[in-house]
């Protein structure tokens, strides 16, 4: 995944994404390093935050763009 490299470039800190997550540091930090499943909800949140697609956070695309979003 490419949660480190988004939140390093934007000069977020763990705890500032986990405050935004409402969770705790370290939960944050076991999504980062792959220790811990992130729920989907949440990797929504985190693609809508960064502005790019879930696809490119999961490594599954190298282009960042978002999909138009739905009116559902």
């Amino acid at each position: 995944m490419r949660l480190k490299d988004l939140r390093e470039d934007s000069d977020i800190s763990q705890i500032q994404m986990a405050e935004f997550l409402h969770v705790k540091q370290n939960t944050y930090s076991q999504y980062e390093n792959g220790k811990r499943q992130i729920p989907i909800e949440m990797l929504v949140k985190i693609a809508i935050f960064y502005n790019v697609s879930v696809d490119y956070i999961l490594g599954l695309t190298d282009v960042k763009t978002p999909y138009p979003r739905s009116n559902f």
